[in-house]
């Protein structure tokens, strides 16, 4: 297909767990020709679920990449997991994407974790669709739905289509802008459908839904405007400009009904992407700044501008050693072509590209602004970095990725079993940025955290599968972090012989809290004239940040303040870099300890559905693990409990509701914030960390 970028499209496909998301791209997949068979999520065969962990669970966990061909459009779809582990997998691919399908639930409609995309959705500007998926489902709801848009997300949420029929009796839907029914086949998958009437029980309905469409949208469109003023039936085309117009401009979003596991509904989710998500001709310039000079610099979606891209992932891969995923802004990306990756300050090439299928490729000898491909050859860049032309450069806005919640020290098996543990954590840190690990400085074992228990999980499993490493892996524990409370300062001041030399510095760090979320800022405070020498300074800031990973309390990382070195002093003859680094070191732990350190915990969000029988048992439940309890609502599948609670008391909680509810009760958590862990906590906390109790 020849280069046209009015007729790319560049879209996520996100959801809560369970919404059907990933059935609902191998749909798609099948329609149009991708795959020969469609694969279910349920029996493990499902195309875009293509690693072993994800068969093996049914869920997806990483964003696979797939270009598929509609009408006359190629639209790259990343599909993206639910689950609220891999949250971070959702938030990179946003950053990279032009436009999103939301999959809701016709059941469980907007649910905790449709929330954290939507408001990902909005840091990024992403227009988007949103498609009610499993209208077939017993409790099914399409109107309940939109209510929930509306009061949970803000959305101005206007259906398009509507449900004809709903559970067993789903049949199809009203397309409101044709004003027709659309009835699927029980046979040959869905892939045909009826174009009829609208039934006389549904007219009514019909033109009242649509009345709310044209009202919706007529500020969009001149012409749709004088139509509807002049009560004339505006044309087909008119009335998809003014959607499309509304939608890219953030205003208006689109609902959709169907059931991709009964094949209803497919293709106007398909018409609907091309319709009315954006080109990359449709959105403006990107914005970067200049590397050094920190000036913005602006790239239009040209092929013949300056190149620039983001790499918004990197995978692991078994033919090339590692894939880097990029979305190109601007400029043609090109087979041994040399590009500067300006964090590193280092020049890459490109030795391979492809066009992305799930876990299969098609190569290709270049690529141009506005697609979505796949690179090998690039030896140091990660997640987030900026690649650009190295005569013209240009750096994007990083992408900030939360900090690990949980933690679990793992050992490897053999000395053998060390390298490669080593070899597959550093691979697999480069993939993950939400995947950390350090080295304990009393045991020597290796921690490595991530963002829950199931993340953890297959991670694990994968160093075994990929880099066979054998390991053994201790229990999981909460990743608590301290803070202060108010601000001080301290100098400290080396003099002393060490090796034979005197090694002297003096350096003051002042500490300050900060707000929630603002982790540890740190900052060179010396006047820009100062007779410090910058490698000193630099060497100072070292000191600090590598001190800032280990708190004075329990040696927990810091977070929420701002370290400022204030005040040095040197010798010409017996200041070096090392005696900075240390003078700085012990100011900063010296300003921490008389700051009132505290101990934080993180907190998590949680949505419990219980049968209305169980209500009061989950509730004490909960009670007793020190939850707060922020709603209760009914809804077609239960009782649903809000809460926010410390994840240190959620150890278990799988089987406790299971057995509470007859396994009929389910949950979702994710992070919420991390706050000051109570005293009679911080007490056993303290006693269990120091050797003197079991927690």
């Amino acid at each position: 297909m020849d280069y046209n970028p009015e007729h790319i499209r560049n879209i996520g496909i996100a959801a809560h767990i369970d919404a059907g998301k990933t059935t609902t791209t191998e749909r798609i997949l099948y329609y149009v020709g991708k795959i020969h068979r469609i694969g279910e999520v349920d029996d493990g065969t499902a195309q875009m679920d293509w690693m072993a962990q994800e068969k093996e669970r049914g869920i997806t966990i990483t964003a696979a990449a797939t270009t598929i061909y509609w009408r006359e459009y190629q639209v790259n779809i990343i599909d993206t997991p639910g689950h609220v582990d891999f949250t971070v997998e959702v938030e990179r691919s946003l950053r990279a994407l032009d436009g999103a399908v939301i999959v809701l639930c016709a059941v469980g409609g907007v649910e905790p974790q449709t929330e954290t995309i939507w408001r990902q959705a909005n840091k990024y500007n992403i227009p988007r669709i949103v498609f009610v998926n499993k209208m077939d489902r017993l409790g099914a709801d399409f109107e309940q739905d939109l209510e929930m848009l509306k009061e949970k997300l803000s959305a101005k949420a206007v259906p398009i289509n509507i449900p004809i029929g709903e559970e067993e009796n789903f049949v199809g839907v009203v397309d409101l802008i044709a004003m027709k029914s659309l009835i699927w086949n029980e046979d040959e998958f869905g892939a045909k459908f009826d174009i009829a009437e609208i039934p006389d029980n549904m007219l009514e309905l019909a033109h009242k839904m649509r009345e709310e469409l044209m009202e919706a949208i007529a500020d969009y469109d001149d012409e749709l405007m004088e139509c509807l003023l002049n009560d004339e039936n505006p044309a087909l085309e008119v009335v998809k400009r003014a959607i499309r117009k509304g939608v890219i401009h953030h205003d208006f979003v689109p609902v959709l009904a169907g059931s991709a596991l009964k094949n209803k509904g497919i293709q106007p989710l398909m018409d609907a992407i091309v319709d009315f998500l954006p080109s990359p001709d449709d959105l403006p310039p990107v914005v970067g700044t200049h590397p050094k000079t920190g000036q913005e610099i602006e790239r239009r979606n040209d092929p013949n501008a300056p190149f620039s891209a983001l790499a918004f992932k990197i995978a692991a891969d078994p033919y090339v050693e590692k894939l880097a995923y990029l979305r190109i802004y601007s400029g043609t990306l090109k087979i041994g072509g040399t590009y500067l990756n300006p964090r590193t300050k280092k020049k890459e090439r490109v030795q391979k590209i492809f066009r992305m299928h799930a876990n299969k490729r098609d190569e290709l000898s270049r690529a141009f602004a506005g697609d979505v491909v796949a690179v090998a050859g690039l030896k140091s860049v990660a997640t987030g970095d900026t690649l650009c032309d190295q005569h013209k450069p240009i750096v994007f806005e990083k992408m900030e990725f939360p900090e690990p919640v949980i933690f679990v020290a793992v050992e490897p098996k053999s000395k053998a079993d060390q390298e490669k543990l080593n070899r597959a954590i550093l691979r697999l840190e480069e993939e993950d940025p939400t995947f950390k690990h350090r080295i304990d400085q009393e045991t020597g074992q290796t921690i490595i955290s991530g963002m829950g228990e199931l993340h953890l999980e297959v991670l694990v499993e994968r160093m075994v599968s990929e880099f066979g490493v054998q390991v053994n892996i201790g229990t999981p524990q909460v990743a608590y972090r301290e803070t202060i409370t108010k601000s001080a300062s301290a100098r400290y001041t080396l003099d002393k012989i060490v090796g034979g030399r005197r090694q002297y510095a003096s350096v003051t760090v002042a500490v300050e809290p900060q707000e929630v979320g603002s982790g540890v800022v740190v900052v060179d405070g010396l006047p820009q004239d100062s007779e410090i020498p910058v490698e000193l300074r630099k060497s100072a800031i070292r000191g600090i940040e590598a001190t800032k990973e280990s708190g004075t309390i329990a040696g927990y990382p810091l977070l929420d303040l701002k370290a400022e070195i204030v005040d040095a002093d040197f010798d010409e003859e017996q200041s070096n870099e090392f005696a900075f680094e240390m003078s700085a070191s012990q100011a900063f732990q010296q300003a921490i300890r008389q700051a009132e350190p505290v101990l934080l915990e993180p907190v998590m969000k949680i949505e419990v559905v219980v049968p209305e029988q169980n209500l009061g048992d989950v509730m004490g439940d909960l009670s007793a693990r020190s939850a707060q309890i922020e709603g209760i609502d009914h809804r077609s599948d239960g009782e649903v409990i809000n809460a926010i609670v410390p994840l240190a008391e959620m150890f278990g909680y799988t089987t406790k509701l299971r057995s509470m509810t007859q396994g009929r009760g389910f949950f979702t958590m994710q992070f919420s914030h991390y706050r000051r862990l109570p005293p009679q906590r911080e007490e056993k906390l303290l006693l269990k960390v120091r050797g003197y109790g079991k927690g």
